[in-house]
């Protein structure tokens, strides 16, 4: 039994709370170290009956980032500095110097730290960390495997800083790499390390001739290597690697059926498979019979003793566990499984697997096999009416382009050329946060709690007029969650109390759960943005969530294809859509943050999720006037292989994360005459610096040498929630003074 590591933030948030406090000065640096120890030990306790405890998989910030730091491939913007105070830079920014970029971990909504690459890099190699927490493990008793992102993904995850060739610049990360590997082999007798690859389920790479060479020089260390790949299948990476000398491979067989393909091959070769059969991405329990019917379609092909029984991928990507949800529905609770109880799918499925049902798995083996009929049988699943709706959808694209439009709003809504505006959410201050609390808690009763809405959102336009704004919003004091706040509304939904998940550092996000059909019974965003708008004369945008990004940063039922559960999700936005202009608001925003996030990994597979995703949005938007502008905001992404569906989605108005980046995927606009509006990020939001006036001054000069003053929105590069004010308001105020300075130079 295995696991590719387990969440780190912790059952009641215990790291987020030591990190915060460590930032904001509260606390020292042994203090958080003291945390995470308990942490680690407290985390391997659980993994106590598994093969192995997993090591290296915690991380005060990012693994990645971790794996940077110990190759000591810091970027020369930071060699001055040391310790935490150099991690924490890396990720966050320090004074002047920018943080490094961060970019969802493949099609998660996690995100990692890139690394930045250069020949001018001087590698130096510090294994301290991985040493202590495998020491730490070992005194404790277990049998530490330590995790270990693989060479080939960070390599292709990173990012080339200089004209090195990426052949040049992979053989000096290589020399280093496989020093790093090389120190932990005075650890013990016999190291094991599972090395995460799950670049190699993208296909065929160039790179791919590097595989045999570096993992068997591994194994010549005296390593015991396990490579592990998931979210997809990785048969043609699989092919090289089962020539080579390594122990074992870890395949993905919930999201890479056609891992299937590759069975034989693994026999063949006597490797031992690390069979990840239970869903390390999703929640819902595992159904047991089809998980042995499985397991016996692989054992048909690998003899039994080969095979490890696996999650699918790292447990990082759900809850810590069921134990403190006392709210939820008990029927619905039932169905449901976090990563503590993964553990104990694993250890029961590997029971029934190698010994079938016998006296002392039988009573748990009947238990799951009664959850999974009533999950199955249950009425609150579906709704008739929602699927009639569904399936006589007629109108799924506005009714006229473009040009046409953008006519009529320039006319109507008069705003400037560099028409600044933000992403939507402004601060959610303690103050907010207790009033919410309290309100739930019933201890303040609604007109109280939304008198202390109303004066926030009074004090958020209040703002954003003094300080020269020309589109505003209403600053979402009302909303927990982007996602969560339309879930809480919406029908076919269901909220944990403390399911967070890491998104990256110290944020966490409580995804909804998705169980059955969705639908909007009443408006859900009316009442805010209509209130925001009597406060000012100038424009207030209308703030929403679309389908596709409600459903990527969902728990998602499975048992409904994701196509027909996101169209349901963009009726429910479209029914908001025409409320909101019948109520005035001119503008709305329509975020889909998750857009690329949904995106499968294999080429192949990408043209059918663009299609459907790209038809939920377009359903969403499909009733807007052509006087009402619908804006969208997309965060990190790789525009160049979407560019044409960004294109399709027809969105009158795109806002994007740039600043971390520069204007190198602005270009990408300019190269394929994309014409509609564009509002990239100038400044980064997700570091606490302010960055001045002349800062932005210069990113808006570059945004102007790729695309006209009349084409571009000036705006942060994200929602402002996660800061605090004393950040947010010298920041805007300076991206303000920023643009009246090129205005004035455009106007002479």
């Amino acid at each position: 039994m295995n696991i590719l590591g387990f969440p780190r933030i912790g059952e009641k948030r215990e790291l987020k709370k030591a990190l915060e406090s460590f930032w904001a000065k509260k606390s020292s640096e042994e203090e958080l170290l003291v945390v995470a120890k308990k942490m680690r030990t407290l985390h391997w306790e659980y993994q106590k009956n598994l093969l192995f405890v997993t090591v290296n998989d915690f991380s005060l910030y990012d693994n990645m980032l971790d794996l940077s730091y110990m190759l000591g491939a810091i970027p020369q913007r930071f060699q001055n500095l040391k310790g935490l105070d150099l991690y924490f830079a890396m990720a966050r920014g320090n004074g002047e110097s920018v943080a490094c970029e961060m970019t969802k971990w493949f099609n998660t909504n996690y995100h990692f730290v890139v690394p930045e690459l250069s020949k001018d890099l001087h590698y130096k190699v510090n294994a301290e960390k991985i040493i202590q927490e495998y020491n730490e493990a070992k005194a404790l008793g277990y049998i530490p495997k330590i995790s270990l992102i693989g060479l080939f993904t960070y390599f292709e995850l990173a990012k080339i800083h200089d004209n090195s060739s990426k052949e040049e610049a992979f053989s000096q990360l290589k020399k280093a790499y496989l020093e790093l590997v090389k120190s932990l082999t005075t650890l013990d007798e016999e190291i094991i390390i599972e090395f995460h690859e799950p670049i190699f389920v993208k296909g065929q790479n160039p790179l791919f001739s590097e595989i045999k060479d570096v993992y068997d020089t591994i194994v010549d260390f005296g390593i015991k290597a396990i490579v592990s790949t998931y979210f997809e299948a990785s048969n043609e990476a699989t092919k090289i690697l089962v020539g080579t000398k390594i122990d074992g491979l870890g395949l993905d067989f919930i999201y890479g059926e056609n891992n299937l393909t590759s069975l034989k091959l693994i026999a063949d070769a006597g490797k031992k498979l690390y069979a990840g059969v239970i869903d390390g991405r999703n929640i819902w329990v595992a159904n047991l019979d089809s998980k042995l019917q499985l397991l016996d379609r692989i054992s048909i092909i690998v003899p039994k003793d080969l095979i490890h029984i696996s999650t699918s991928c790292s447990l990082l990507h759900v809850p810590f566990s069921k134990d403190s949800e006392v709210k939820m529905d008990s029927e619905i609770l039932s169905w449901l499984s976090f990563a503590r109880e993964k553990i104990t799918e694993l250890e029961l499925l590997e029971s029934l697997f190698r010994n079938g049902i016998t006296e002392s798995n039988r009573k748990a083996y009947e238990q799951n096999q009664a959850v999974n009929a009533t999950r199955k049988s249950s009425n609150k699943i579906h709704d008739v009416k929602v699927q009639h709706r569904v399936s006589n959808l007629k109108i799924n694209v506005r009714s006229d382009t473009f040009k046409e439009r953008i006519k009529i709003q320039r006319e109507k809504l008069a705003y400037p050329n560099l028409a600044t505006t933000t992403i939507g959410s402004f601060p959610q201050t303690p103050e907010l946060r207790i009033l919410r609390q309290k309100y739930k808690k019933g201890e303040i009763n609604t007109n109280e709690y939304e008198s202390g809405i109303k004066d926030y959102i009074k004090e958020c336009i209040a703002f954003q007029e003094q300080i020269g704004l020309d589109v505003l919003v209403h600053g979402e004091p009302e909303r927990n969650d982007m996602v969560e706040y339309f879930g809480e509304q919406m029908k076919g939904f269901v909220f944990s109390q403390n399911g967070w998940v890491q998104s990256y550092g110290s944020r966490c996000v409580k995804p909804p759960i998705i169980y059955g059909d969705t639908s909007r019974p009443s408006p859900m965003t009316v009442r805010w943005s209509s209130f925001a708008q009597s406060l000012s004369k100038k424009i207030v945008k209308g703030m929403l969530t679309g389908p596709v990004t409600i459903l990527n940063w969902s728990f998602v039922r499975d048992d409904l294809p994701r196509h027909e559960v996101c169209k349901q999700l963009a009726l429910c936005i479209a029914d908001e859509i025409s409320d909101l202009q019948d109520a005035g608001i001119r503008i709305i925003q329509v975020d889909e943050a998750a857009f690329k996030e949904g995106y499968p990994l294999r080429q192949e597979n990408i043209k059918e999720y663009e299609n459907w995703a790209l038809e939920c949005f377009k359903i969403s938007s499909s009733v807007a006037k052509s006087s009402t502008q619908i804006h969208t905001h997309m965060c990190y992404s790789e525009f160049n292989d979407i560019i044409k569906t960004i294109e399709a989605m027809d969105a009158d108005v795109i806002s994007i994360e740039t600043a971390r980046s520069g204007n190198e995927l602005l270009k990408i606009f300019k190269q394929v005459g994309y014409s509609n509006e564009v509002g990239p990020g100038v400044y980064d939001i997700h570091s606490p610096r302010i960055p001045s006036v002349d800062e932005i001054y210069k990113q808006i000069k570059l945004l102007l040498e790729v695309l006209p003053q009349e084409q571009l929105w000036i705006n942060p590069d994200c929602g402002l929630k996660t800061r605090k004010w004393e950040e947010v308001k010298p920041s805007l105020k300076n991206m303000i003074e920023a643009v009246k300075k090129v205005r004035a130079e455009i106007d002479k």
